[in-house]
């Protein structure tokens, strides 16, 4: 606590001294603080995929577009509006919003109002006592007994944020709560290819459906043609019951089928948050299907489209501060708390001025003694930072290896489809042939029958590879990033910042603007194309150089982010005073 002195004496000494002090308590816990780790350097990114780049980016074309089918459309437009996990990462994402105004006033002056009223009896055989009763309030008009008291005042307390801790702990706030909203795009993004692709999948249900309607009307014209030969005595029973036993496989066959489309279809009401109903789906020939072509850019556009990436780098950049935060409780703390009110023993005499009362106190703690508790979150704080970046690097990784199996999918799927085709041809003409040459008795029935078993089994395998093709597809557009970029009747205007809090030009505070909330039913804006800003790489901060402190290494290989803006942000004057560097400047020159 700091207070005022009358006598002249300690009028000379008392600034001297608690100059001295303040200069001591700066410069000892900075030179304890304990050196970090930093992160091994990565990879470096690719600058294409295995020889593959183009000009357009499909991420970058809304579903609607990149679809073409208004049925499909509708389905996830109702899935973004309805479906129960996005409204739970929504509700996500307006708690890690209310943190940030949590945080906005930690740094600013906690103001309260007060009133109190109370009775106090001293004993007569104590000092307070025995004062208060050859006390009088007037000539001839002693205190009361016992002695009422009412109290009615303002207090303020306010840690000034001298190492920017508090800031720090805004600043983290918000690049989480942009973290949290780039969290569930990704969950926007996969629900959009998981819609598609069941979508797709229930088509090839159909399509399946019909291949065996097929088959069953072939084998029961071949069974027709077994029984007349039996009864013209030219076949025998086996080859009339093979071809009944063929049939009622195909028959139980179909009942399995229906049982998945209707389990596809409850999939679908599913993730539209819906209970089960019929899914609406056209009648298309579902082999000669075709999606828009894919147009897979170059790989550091993952870094700007990817949500689950820039999920990863804010949550870098926050761990960064928080390891300054951590850096923070090895200096100083300033509190400062006052309150002034009125205080009288009787309500009448209230509000007088002879009834003002008030106080001023400082606080300057510093810790001496048990650092270790302050060590052991400093280095856990630096442990995180460290897991954040290998975990940033992981989803890098892990995207560009999706595109590349994805991509190399589709094209080995496309040309299996092609190879497939030409099969089912050949297959179709055998059938047509063992058909007419059992007829005329110039074949056996087994060879009519294998012809159409490897006639339904090729169609099966089309429509299943063809499924998987355009799976392929899907898959591949929501890891290049798609799924967000709706339509222009659809599309929000409101942009996210890409640099949440940027640096004041003239080095003053500057207070985290949040978007405002975004319709719960569709993805959360996000930034075009024009609007972003390519990572950039980490860069050593000289004073961590100095002190030890973590730093993530420079790599040219992976950009890693971090806040620059933030750190950035030039110290006021009466902050400059007070920090370590300026302390020892000022203990040279005295």
């Amino acid at each position: 606590m700091l207070h005022l002195s009358r006598s002249s004496g300690f009028r000379s000494k008392t600034p001297a001294l608690g100059a001295a002090l303040l200069a001591g308590s700066l410069l000892l816990p900075s030179c304890r603080i304990p050196c970090l780790p930093g992160a091994e350097p990565a990879h470096s990114l690719p600058n294409d995929y295995n020889g593959t780049v183009t000009a357009d980016n499909s991420a970058e074309i809304g579903f609607e577009e990149f679809f073409s089918d208004p049925m499909l459309t509708c389905l996830i437009l109702e899935g973004l509006r309805g479906n129960q996990e996005l409204k739970i990462l929504w509700q996500d994402v307006q708690i890690a919003n209310n943190e940030v105004l949590k945080r906005r006033g930690a740094y600013l002056p906690f103001l309260s109002l007060g009133a109190g009223a109370g009775m106090d009896q001293a004993s007569r055989y104590t000092r307070n006592g025995a004062v208060d009763s050859s006390l009088t309030i007037a000539p001839g008009k002693p205190f009361p007994a016992p002695l009422p008291n009412f109290l009615l005042a303002a207090n303020v307390s306010w840690e000034v944020d001298i190492w920017r801790a508090l800031r720090n702990g805004r600043d983290a706030a918000a690049l989480r709560y942009l973290g949290t909203s780039e969290g569930r795009n990704y969950v926007v993004t996969r629900l959009v290819a998981e819609i598609a692709e069941s979508y797709y999948g229930l088509i090839a249900l159909d399509k399946r459906m019909e291949i065996l309607d097929q088959t069953i009307a072939l084998q029961e014209h071949s069974l027709e043609i077994a029984k007349a030969k039996k009864e013209a005595a030219r076949e025998t029973e086996l080859a009339v019951q093979r071809f009944q036993a063929e049939v009622r496989k195909n028959q139980s066959e179909k009942l399995i089928v229906r049982q998945e489309i209707i389990e596809t279809e409850n999939r679908i009401n599913f993730l539209l948050g819906r209970f089960p109903q019929p899914v609406p789906r056209p009648a298309v020939e579902f082999v000669d299907l075709n999606l828009r072509p894919l147009s897979v850019g170059v790989p550091s556009q993952l870094l700007q489209n990817r949500p689950d990436i820039r999920q990863a780098e804010r949550e870098l950049e926050a761990a960064g501060l928080d390891v300054k935060i951590a850096r923070a409780r090895f200096y100083p703390q300033l509190v400062i708390t006052g309150s002034i009110g009125y205080e009288a023993f009787n309500p009448r005499y209230l509000f007088t001025p002879d009834a003002l009362v008030g106080n001023l106190v400082g606080n300057l703690v510093v810790p001496v003694v048990n650092r270790a508790a302050i060590k052991a979150d400093y280095q856990s704080a630096n442990a995180v930072q460290l897991q954040r970046i290998y975990d940033y690097q992981r989803i890098i990784l892990n995207a560009f290896t999706e595109v590349i199996n994805r991509v190399s999918m589709v094209e080995n799927y496309t040309q299996s489809i092609e190879i497939k085709k030409q099969q089912l041809l050949a297959l179709e003409a055998s059938v047509d042939s063992a058909s007419r040459l059992f007829q005329a008795a110039r074949a056996e029935y087994m060879d009519v029958l294998f012809a159409q078993r490897d006639l339904m089994e090729a169609r099966m395998v089309l429509v299943q590879t063809k499924r998987e093709q355009l799976g392929a597809i899907v898959n591949a557009y929501q890891a290049l990033g798609g799924g967000l970029y709706q339509h222009a009747n659809y599309e929000s205007v409101t942009v996210l910042p890409s640099e949440p809090l940027p640096a004041a030009p003239d080095g003053g505070e500057v207070v985290p603007v949040l978007p405002e909330p975004a319709d719960p039913a569709g993805p959360l804006p996000m930034p075009k194309a024009e609007d972003r800003k390519n990572p950039v790489s980490v860069e050593v901060a000289a004073e961590e150089e100095e002190t030890g402190a973590a730093s993530l290494e420079t790599n040219s290989e992976i950009p890693v982010r971090v806040a620059e803006a933030l750190d950035g942000e030039e110290a006021s004057g009466d902050e400059q005073a007070l920090m370590p560097e300026m302390a020892k400047e000022e203990s040279v020159e005295e």
